[in-house]
């Protein structure tokens, strides 16, 4: 087949199209969804079987494992999908591929092309662009975008330079050395597929190479199961742009068919033994006999090892995410270089999914500003030089930090809002940016803190073990305050207390009186020192600052409601 320049730009033409048809595709379903998407997802997840069945469902009915798995990578990069969810669903859709198999062992079928749905399916679109309810016209937007997906992937498969059946005759000669051919013909079917980059025309491939008799069943099983290994090279190309938990979802996809594979080739021969047992008395020929029967064979092969295999690993899912966990591990440590974890990828997302980024990232921010209070409790009580400038220094670093978090997410949301005609969607994004506000000045306070006690140090003051107790009392409340902040960043809006926060900085209010009153007493009668009474003062107003703004994120989290 020739491939020059005009054949190049056709081949980026239908990449390019594919690409933009999936995009459109998820952001009308995202905007049909709205605000109920990760409700939906989390239901259709729920439990292991549940994603299994999610990805099955979905793959049978877009008929692509690969368009199925780069969806599930993207939910992940926007944090509506946790790894562990996408292991189950990316099970599912290793077993909903297969029904691909079986229309292609039916000759009848073999001529169906998707590109004869996309043209009706735009024609059914059409009309209801010009309907004035946003849901028709999103509806419109999930039709259209999916066409366009068909479009791209048939016209992909057709300007895709691919291997003839007379080209890969060579293998003929190779396939005569025992385990070695069969390891050989798995490596073979895993380069097969990931040039191609279509399973379902490796596998077709595979049947024309056995109706023509070049290879045998054997060898035939062994292309199939490396095809298998070669359909994961999509969604992990489509994780190289995203974040560490989109890469984790994508390596699992490997992984969890190079273990299939593994167990296949200890089980080789009497794997194929078992299959031609039940080929033989219900099509009437044995495949290692007949070519014509090789088809059903490898049709069984290819769903009952997906089956099979998620059968066998749908029980060590958490396994498989702490395997690839340590497969992908954290760029960095938060202390020596903090990197968001859900805003990093550049994967195009809707508005109303980007705002769910951007909620992942603020709980995540709240979190590290809870973990600022921890230093600063623990600096007050330090006894150990060594350990008090470490502790200033980290206090110093995760202030930068804030900073930059500040920034980041300021920039994103800014950025997110450019596309926004929704006035509700903007008076969200107008509350988040407060809240991220106010977490970066929690930040700032607890940075004036460590320093308000480094100078107490230099000057060589000291605090009574009242002073000191109070301050701890007051840190106690800065905990529960914080608690109840954190949790509320993690729940859908509908489920935020915000009495509880309320609560907390009454709390934190009342005792700031006491410690303003017993201060003042102090003063008068001369029980400590008044250089170390500034300082105690500056540190227990600044712990009511800290509860003032921790209320105020709570209160915008309400507001979005």
């Amino acid at each position: 087949m020739r491939f020059g320049l005009l054949e190049f730009l056709t081949l980026a033409g239908s990449l390019g199209l594919f690409i933009y048809g999936m995009k459109v595709t998820s952001e009308g379903l995202q905007k049909v969804a709205g605000g109920r998407m990760r409700t939906v997802l989390r239901a259709m997840t729920s439990n292991r079987f549940m994603g299994v069945l999610t990805g099955a469902v979905s793959t049978t009915v877009i008929q692509s494992s690969s368009a199925s798995t780069v969806m599930v990578v993207s939910f992940v990069n926007a944090g509506l999908l946790k790894v562990r969810q996408a292991i189950s669903v990316i099970m599912g859709a290793n077993i909903g591929t297969t029904v691909k198999a079986v229309l292609f062992s039916w000759a009848v079928f073999t001529d169906l092309s998707i590109t004869k749905l996309a043209i009706p399916i735009i024609g059914l679109a059409f009309p209801l662009l010009f309907l004035r309810t946003d849901r028709a016209k999103a509806w419109a937007e999930f039709l259209i975008g999916t066409a366009l997906l068909f479009l791209g992937l048939e016209f992909m498969k057709q300007t895709m330079p691919r291997p003839s059946a007379q080209a890969l005759e060579f293998l003929q000669g190779i396939s005569d050395m025992g385990m070695f051919s069969v390891v050989l013909f798995v490596l073979v079917g895993t380069a097969l597929t990931m040039v191609i980059q279509s399973s379902s025309a490796s596998i077709a491939l595979t049947l024309v190479l056995c109706e023509n008799g070049t290879i045998g069943y054997d060898m035939a099983a062994a292309l199939v199961l490396g095809e298998n290994i070669g359909t994961t090279l999509t969604a992990n190309i489509a994780a190289l742009v995203a974040n560490v938990w989109a890469k984790r979802a994508a390596r699992s996809h490997l992984l969890f068919n190079l273990i299939g594979v593994a167990w296949a080739l200890l089980l080789f021969h009497p794997y194929l033994r078992l299959i031609d047992r039940v080929v033989t008395p219900v099509f009437g020929g044995s495949p290692y006999n007949s070519p014509e029967h090789i088809k059903w064979a490898l049709t069984l092969l290819h769903i009952s090892f997906n089956i099979a295999n998620t059968l066998l690993l749908i029980g060590f899912i958490p396994l498989l995410e702490r395997m690839v966990t340590w497969m992908v591990p954290a760029k960095s440590e938060v202390d020596e270089e903090y990197r968001l974890e859900y805003l990093e990828g550049d994967i195009p997302l809707s508005p109303e999914v980007s705002l769910l980024e951007a909620r992942k990232e603020i709980a995540k921010f709240g979190r590290l500003t809870h973990e600022m209070l921890q230093m600063v409790r623990e600096l007050l009580t330090a006894k150990d030089q060594r350990r008090r400038d470490a502790l200033m220094d980290r206090i110093a670093k995760y202030e930068q930090i804030t900073d930059r978090i500040e920034v980041e997410v300021s920039k994103y949301l800014t950025k997110t809002s450019t596309e926004v005609r929704n006035e509700e969607i903007s008076a969200k994004i107008q509350g988040m940016l407060g809240i991220i506000g106010d977490l970066e000045r929690v930040g700032d306070i607890f940075f004036q803190m460590s320093k308000a006690m480094e100078r107490k140090l230099d000057d060589r003051l000291w605090f009574t073990p009242e002073q000191r107790e109070h301050l701890m009392d007051m840190l106690d409340l800065l905990e529960q305050a914080f608690a109840v902040m954190n949790r509320n960043l993690d729940v859908d809006t509908d489920l935020i207390q915000l009495d509880e926060a309320v609560e907390a900085e009454q709390r934190i209010n009342h005792k700031r009186d006491q410690l303003r009153r017993w201060h003042l007493k102090s003063i008068e009668t001369g029980d400590y020192n008044v250089k170390s009474g500034l300082v105690y003062n500056d540190l227990f107003s600044s712990c009511e600052k800290v509860g003032d703004h921790l209320i105020n994120v709570s209160e915008a989290l309400m507001n979005e409601a």
